[in-house]
């Protein structure tokens, strides 16, 4: 993604993503806490990689994650028409579990100076 259009685009999807999860997907899987961590667009913004983070346990992950993967033509579209664009950005939906992650290892940091481990 070099190019600054592209890196724009990015985080125009980003933003938009964000907005559309949170106000305009019915759908009763969609489950905990979903947030879009990271887009990373090619540099002719055909296509574009979404990461995707959600707090829950394996289930409502799994099943937020099919629901979002199910919706993904309706976001297309709502992409192009919100954005502006002429061709909508191929979405490529990958769960990103680094804040959950790092939330274990700060916890496990929490336990060890408070010498529980």
């Amino acid at each position: 993604m070099s190019s600054q259009r592209a890196l724009r685009v990015s985080q125009s999807i980003k933003r938009e993503l964000s907005d559309m999860i949170r106000r305009d997907l019915d759908d009763e899987r969609i489950g905990g806490l979903v947030s879009i961590t990271e887009v990373e667009c090619t540099s002719d913004c055909r296509s574009a990689r979404v990461f995707i983070s959600i707090f829950g346990d394996e289930e409502v992950r799994s099943k937020t994650m099919e629901a979002l993967t199910n919706k993904v033509g309706f976001m297309r579209g709502e992409l192009c028409r919100r954005l502006g664009l002429r061709f909508a950005p191929e979405l490529h939906l990958k769960l990103d579990d680094s804040l959950e992650r790092g939330s274990k290892v700060t916890d496990l940091l929490g336990k060890i100076s408070r010498g529980e481990v």
